[in-house]
């Protein structure tokens, strides 16, 4: 009879008469001798299993079952074959295009900048900033991994190793880090290397990286592990945060998976149990906790895609749906707060432009190790909206409802750039090269501000914020807009004007501009709409909402609706 945590798994996984449950990963490749080096990838895949004992589920790749649990190799399930690319091409052209610019194979070494020079904006890095930061190249190794786990081809496969080696020549001893979710963001690449290739050197890596951070956990603010191993105790110069913790979380149950150490899931359970009592508001992550107490709430994809894929493991070891409800609610409040129009937003440059693709990353996992299938064309839908407006080089951008600007007239940093390619391996294709036009809803907090500040107090807004304060001449808001037909759109602006009528243009690629008058509101949370019309390309149109010389009054912006 099969248990529960078989039952659960019955429709999704393939159930062995042992009690095994066997997963294909999208992964196909070369594998430990199990594969022949000169396989292709629709008959190759490489599989984990789930083991079911004692009330405990965890996954391990197949070829590390004999060392965990003392029982030979099960033999394999029938494989599926693998996803091509969105189309035919568009996933290997991005990761072909994104070598071609960035990676640098006599120093094995991805370049912070496409035009590989040092730029004072982010010169952190090997030689003075010309490769990317310790950080940074941890997420590139994830792309890289993202495409292996994708094509199982040579090349990735070998470059799983190479940007490790180059890594550990600019770093010797990784260790020497004063900040610990930069360290356990190698131990987190470290055991997922480990599982795709099954080399235990990259195994003991990620022991000796997880053993490094953990001394740093201790009760101050009720748990935790701190950010920096420096200044700690120090609430004015220190933080704990979702980005060390939750990456923690997830590295030590992958641990405990493939060592079978208790003590990496009593670790794992501690730290999650702190987070989800102090950090999680029914799916909305807060970003940190400092001083003597006082919390942060940055909204940040990699946070909300952190703590999903922390609560995605813990339900995969326990069975427990109160797991899986915590992963889903953080991507499903993900997913309905910092996106425009339904893809996920521009957050930034540096750090933060790679954060989609930590959230995306963590969406997939869920889809194929949780069986959460409704975000499927999420990622889809994102994929092909960032591989719409890459640039003639093939490189995204940091907005991908806009077109990436041209090498040629600006450098683009890395990280970006690799979020799209990381998500084009990361999506299931759908076969359509076309324009993504999503929900047609904007939010105004979500949108490219320039000089307008942004708040969350009153009620009755839509999404997470509105603009607020707004009464300066010079500044603006756009909304990058992606239609299938040109043509005349009707648009809705939803504001309130407490302090009396106000008036704002409107204009699409900069001209012409159409005066657009917002009669007088009740109160700052008496929200109204007024329409408008717009004439729109096919493809991408930038709708840009300004306060200029004929402008008059505050006013708050919640948000802009286009009648698809």
């Amino acid at each position: 009879m099969l248990n529960m945590f078989e039952q659960e798994a019955e429709s999704y996984w393939s159930v062995s008469p042992a009690g095994r449950m066997g997963i294909t990963s999208r992964l196909t490749a070369e594998q430990n001798g199990l594969l022949t080096p000169d396989a292709t990838e629709s008959t190759l895949s490489i599989q984990y299993t789930f083991i079911v004992q004692g009330g405990t589920m965890k996954k391990i790749p197949l070829f590390a079952l004999v060392a965990v649990t003392g029982v030979a190799l099960v033999a394999p399930l029938q494989a599926p074959a693998p996803a091509a690319a969105l189309t035919s091409t568009q996933a290997t052209e991005a990761f072909d295009d994104f070598l071609d610019v960035y990676w640098d194979d006599s120093a094995d070494y991805f370049y912070t900048y496409s035009d590989h020079q040092i730029h004072p904006d982010h010169a952190h890095g090997p030689q003075g900033g010309l490769y990317t930061d310790y950080w940074w190249e941890a997420q590139l190794w994830e792309m890289v991994m993202d495409r292996y786990e994708r094509a199982g081809d040579a090349q990735s496969r070998a470059l799983i190793d190479d940007v490790f080696a180059g890594f550990q020549a600019q770093y010797p001893d990784p260790s020497e880090n004063d900040w610990n979710d930069d360290i356990g963001w190698w131990a987190r690449g470290s055991i997922r290397a480990y599982e795709l290739t099954g080399d235990a050197a990259y195994l003991a890596a990620a022991e000796e990286l997880f053993a490094s951070i953990t001394p740093y956990e201790d009760t101050t603010y009720g748990g935790g592990i701190w950010w920096k191993n420096v200044d700690v105790g120090d609430g004015t110069r220190n933080e704990k945060n979702v980005a060390t913790n939750a990456t923690a979380v997830y590295t030590a149950m992958r641990l405990y998976a493939a060592t079978g150490d208790p003590d990496y899931r009593a670790t794992a359970v501690r730290l999650y149990d702190w987070l989800d009592t102090n950090f999680n508001d029914a799916g909305h992550l807060r970003d940190h906790v400092a001083g003597t107490g006082q919390y942060t709430d940055w909204d940040w994809t990699y946070n909300q895609g952190n703590f999903a894929g922390a609560a995605l493991e813990l339900y995969l070891d326990t069975g427990s749906a109160a797991y899986l409800d915590d992963a889903t609610d953080a991507v499903d409040w993900a997913v309905a707060n910092l996106t425009s129009s339904g893809t996920l937003l521009n957050e930034g440059i540096d750090d933060t432009g790679g954060f989609k693709a930590i959230l995306t990353r963590n969406i997939r996992a869920l889809i194929d190790e949780g069986g959460q299938t409704q975000y499927e064309q999420f990622l889809t839908d994102n994929a092909s909206q960032a591989a719409n407006h890459v640039n003639s080089a093939g490189i995204g951008g940091y907005d991908w409802t806009a077109p990436a600007l041209e090498l040629s007239t600006t450098a683009i940093q890395s990280l970006a750039g690799g979020a799209t390619v990381a998500i084009l391996q990361q999506a299931t294709p759908d076969g359509s090269t076309g324009v993504i036009e999503g929900s047609g809803v904007y939010e105004a907090e979500n949108a490219v501000r320039s000089g307008v500040d942004s708040e969350s107090t009153a009620a009755g807004k839509s999404g997470r914020g509105y603009l607020a304060g707004w009464n300066t001449s010079g500044t603006s808001v756009t909304f990058h807009v992606n239609v299938v037909d040109g043509g005349t759109y009707a648009v809705d602006l939803r504001y309130a004007a407490g302090a009396g009528d106000a008036t704002r243009t409107v204009s699409v690629d900069g001209s012409p501009t159409t005066t657009v008058s917002f009669p007088g509101t009740s109160a700052w949370d008496a929200w109204a709409s007024v329409p408008t019309t717009v004439t729109l390309s096919p493809g991408h149109n930038a709708i840009t909402v300004s306060y200029d010389a004929g402008s008059a009054n505050y006013l708050n912006l919640d948000s802009l609706t286009l009648a698809l």
